[in-house]
């Protein structure tokens, strides 16, 4: 009787190979590396080239974390050929209508279907809406092999839920909810990830399950904080402090405890947008997730136009002002600048004519200048009519009020902090949070 996949891997008679190799793929890879043979592919040679050194180009791992792994990195296809397990792992974004932007997604696809063979399996891991996997995926994978779905080759969906600068909640330690598009291949996708998985599998029913759950995990969150950032221009009019509020309601048992804040990355600020669009073909126009989401995107130009309207109350001129944004990244203690709403407040406070300068001691100035057309300067000046502490970063959280006064014009100006981690330490300076 011929080996099933699971055990074909663990007896290194064939290999694992995860496709795109970004903050989800390369931890996978690295995992499965330790117990099983895995090629790690990436369209990036760049990429590629500083993995093969031992170097995260996420800024995620450490060169430790690339011992004892069994692993091939590589860009060329023919290597694949080798491979029999396929993990795909790229990103799925939106594109500037906020509609899903599928290309890396199908693109991989593709690239698969060139090597599949008879046994194969292939298993997604990208945030897609409920039905992608089957409706938009499977079909390219039966016409560029020539094989037929479950009888060629298996298909599964194992959403990534690995949370960027978070050591707590890793890989190993979270419930991983696989699907198979049959009861061979959801056990044997599920042995497969039980491989890495400490915390256990939890088995779905379907592909589509699969899909949706991951779907509504960030939905939610968006939703909650949302409401949360709502509160706050409520509260802001009223003149009451949004985290007092927060801190009392919070003493009751059940009150979920969320706070306001810009919402970006490639995450909770992208995957609402996935559902919306499924649900619209469905022939159902989504009101509360539109709605949060529109909440949401607004932040970063509600921040900006407090900031300028304290500016103004200063009696400064905001043609002539200077404002200092700390923090570029879409979250804090992480290098990565994707979908970033710090960018929106840069936007808006340059449309009222004010000077901006950006500091972050995680992002890169080139990818600044590259994604968003702005740069980053290695230290704040001198000169500040305005500072906004836009990300939490671990630097920030120790610096106090006699610093921030060195940056401003003759020690005074508006100190917004977005998040309210300064709010027992500022005194003196004209402060405003959400």
């Amino acid at each position: 009787m011929e080996k099933k996949i699971y055990q074909k891997l663990i007896d290194r008679e064939t290999s694992l190979a995860v496709i795109g190799l970004g903050y989800v793929g390369l931890p996978i890879a690295l995992e499965f590396a330790k117990k099983i043979n895995v090629i790690g592919f990436d369209i990036s040679q760049e990429r590629i080239d500083l993995m093969k050194n031992k170097i995260d180009p996420s800024n995620e791992l450490i060169s430790n974390d690339f011992e004892n792994c069994s692993i091939q990195f590589t860009s060329d296809l023919n290597v694949l050929k080798e491979a029999s397990f396929f993990i795909i792992a790229v990103p799925t974004p939106i594109d500037d209508a906020n509609l899903p932007d599928l290309k890396p997604l199908l693109a991989a696809t593709r690239t698969i279907s060139k090597v599949l063979k008879k046994g194969d399996y292939v298993v997604y891991e990208s945030t897609v809406y409920p039905g992608c996997t089957e409706e938009d995926c499977i079909p390219i994978l039966e016409e560029e092999s020539g094989l037929r779905f479950k009888e060629g080759f298996k298909v599964g969906y194992s959403p990534e839920r690995i949370n960027p600068g978070d050591k707590v909640h890793t890989l190993q330690n979270v419930i991983k909810v696989v699907s198979g598009c049959c009861e061979e291949s959801l056990q044997e996708i599920a042995l497969t990830y039980e491989l890495v998985v400490k915390a256990g599998v939890h088995r779905a029913p379907t592909i589509k399950v699969a899909e949706a759950a991951k779907i509504i995990e960030n939905t939610q969150r968006d939703v909650n904080i949302a409401l949360i950032n709502e509160l706050s221009i409520i509260f802001n009019k009223l003149k009451i402090n949004t985290f007092d509020v927060l801190e009392a309601a919070g003493t009751k048992w059940n009150f979920l405890k969320f706070s306001p804040g810009l919402v970006g990355g490639h995450c909770i600020g992208v995957d609402p947008y996935y559902l919306t669009h499924k649900a619209q073909q469905a022939g159902y126009h989504s009101r509360v997730i539109t709605s949060g989401r529109y909440v949401n995107d607004s932040m970063g130009f509600y921040i900006a136009k407090q900031t300028v309207k304290k500016v103004i109350a200063q009696g400064k001129y905001i043609q002539e002002a200077r404002a200092l944004i700390m923090g570029a990244t879409f979250k804090e203690d992480v290098s990565d600048i994707r979908n970033t709403k710090v960018i929106d407040i840069v936007t808006e406070l340059k449309s009222y004519q004010m000077a901006v300068d950006i500091v972050d001691p995680h992002a890169s100035s080139e990818e600044m200048e590259k994604e968003y057309g702005v740069s980053l300067i290695k230290q704040p000046l001198t000169n500040y009519d305005a500072i906004i502490v836009a990300v939490n970063h671990q630097e920030y959280l120790t610096l106090n009020e006699d610093y921030f006064k060195s940056l401003f014009k003759d020690g005074k100006g508006v100190f917004i902090d977005v998040k309210g981690i300064y709010q027992s330490k500022i005194k003196d300076l004209e402060y405003w949070s959400l």
